[in-house]
């Protein structure tokens, strides 16, 4: 690693394909030479982004990297059995035209209310596995030199939130990280089911406060920190209440480190190496409140090519912007009023 670097931490929230967005933010930073990572911690999407991420650094530095993050995005993209709708229906509804859902989008949310995924999908189906496999070559997780890497799932049984590490990384991992209960099978590992990990960590802060050197952690977030109007329809109700159960461990998270922050913020003198971490933590941001709210709430099952492309875009768009504006605050002190964002 260059001695010039400037290294950080990046907390990678999931979000389904508005995943793409952070694919394209991702990209954008990866174009600069003087920041580099040291951990990545990621949930659902965010763990495939992640483990894309990390992958492909470890084979190829900065351009294979973002060599990997658009193999899967692309690859994904060309994978119309998985999409949700049968047009570009986000940009269609952007330019005022209605909205035209898939066969299979109508046939799941009605089987939903009355079935399983154990009763409608019995052999656990799961297209997104054979991409996982294909693209990421998990034996360079264990390599010393392979980016740290803590991937969130939920423990279907307890609710608590297990965090894999490099060593432990499998397809299993990540597809138990992206698990979302009405639409798959449990994932399990070792005998332990596991759902989503936006459950219990959407992304899991605490895992990149427990080892490293930075100080600076980049969060980019794909769930709005505020509504621009409230929820009225059936649909926009359920999908709202999803959201705040998603990002419910987050905020807590983000809440306790901004108390921590106030509290010790002006101490020189603090006794706990976990105060004194949280103390001097940088949080930074990277978010889209204003493109995430005009997004359609089916959005996130959009998995056709130009939508994924126009979210990459945005993301690279919306890092530079951050890149113009904060990049003089990493190493020095947050972007970000976490007094004002998350208490």
């Amino acid at each position: 690693m260059p001695e010039h670097e400037r290294v950080t931490n990046l907390a990678l929230q999931g979000g389904g394909a508005h995943g793409a967005f952070t694919w394209g933010v991702l990209d954008r930073l990866l174009e600069e030479a003087w920041l580099g990572f040291e951990a990545v911690s990621g949930t659902s999407a965010g763990a495939m982004n992640a483990a894309l991420l990390a992958c492909g650094y470890a084979q190829g530095g900065r351009p294979g990297a973002r060599d990997k993050l658009s193999e899967f995005w692309s690859e994904l993209g060309t994978q119309a059995s998985m999409s949700f709708v049968s047009s570009d229906h986000e940009l269609s509804r952007q330019a005022g035209h209605s909205i035209e859902y898939s066969p299979l989008y109508q046939a799941l949310m009605t089987l939903g209310w009355f079935l399983s995924p154990y009763q409608f999908n019995p052999l656990a189906l799961n297209p997104l596995r054979d991409l996982v496999e294909r693209v990421i070559d998990f034996s360079v997780f264990s390599e010393p030199e392979t980016i740290r890497l803590y991937i969130a799932t939920t423990q279907v049984r307890t609710g608590k939130i297990r965090v894999f590490e490099n060593h432990e990384l499998s397809p299993d991992v990540l597809l138990a990280s992206a698990c979302l209960p009405t639409v798959h099978h449990s994932i399990e590992i070792d005998g332990e089911p596991y759902w989503d990990g936006a459950y219990s960590g959407n992304p899991a802060i605490f895992p990149l406060l427990s080892q490293g050197k930075s100080d600076d952690i980049i969060i980019v977030l794909l769930t709005p920190l505020r509504h621009d109007s409230d929820p009225d329809s059936a649909a926009q109700i359920r999908t709202r209440a999803q959201e705040l159960g998603f990002s419910a461990s987050f905020l807590r998270e983000m809440r306790a480190i901004a108390d921590i922050k106030q509290r010790y913020g002006r101490s020189r003198y603090v006794l706990g190496r976990f105060e004194r971490k949280v103390r001097d933590l940088k949080i930074h941001l990277i978010e889209a409140n204003d493109l995430m709210n005009s997004l359609n709430h089916t959005s996130r099952l959009n998995t056709h090519a130009s939508f994924l492309e126009m979210l990459r875009d945005q993301g690279r768009d919306y890092a530079q912007a951050w890149l113009d504006d904060n990049r003089h605050h990493l190493g020095r002190h947050s972007s970000v009023d976490l007094l004002e964002l998350f208490t």
